[in-house]
């Protein structure tokens, strides 16, 4: 069996950061979820239906996940009825850049693999 090569030390310093912050924003949905908060869709609704295919189940769940790392913000108003909305916090508009990255890597992504 061959022995694995030691990490070095300034490789696990650049992978430890970049996996921290994939914990946070990985998955199938969380961006998702973040870019319709971001193009105003508060209500949960509304970020259901603006995502397609997403469950209400994964939509809930995806969305406490998100208020627990400080990325949004849960307002429960007492109307009646009780209606809750989400907003990012001024924490999560720091991703705005990597957002904007991402679409465009995407869009290039697309063009090369799909030659649109």
């Amino acid at each position: 069996m061959a022995k694995e090569k030691p990490m070095s030390e300034n490789c696990l310093k650049d992978m430890l950061p970049i996996r921290d912050a994939l914990d946070v924003v990985s998955g199938k949905w969380k961006m998702m979820i973040l870019v319709s908060i971001k193009h105003n869709n508060k209500r949960f609704r509304d970020i259901e239906r603006s995502i397609p295919k997403i469950s209400s189940k994964v939509l809930a769940k995806e969305l406490k996940d998100l208020e627990q790392h400080k990325l949004i913000k849960r307002t429960v108003y007492d109307d009646y009825p009780v209606s809750i909305e989400y907003t990012m916090t001024e924490y999560a508009m720091s991703l705005e850049k990597v957002m904007n990255e991402l679409h465009t890597w995407g869009l290039n992504h697309r063009k090369e693999i799909l030659g649109k």
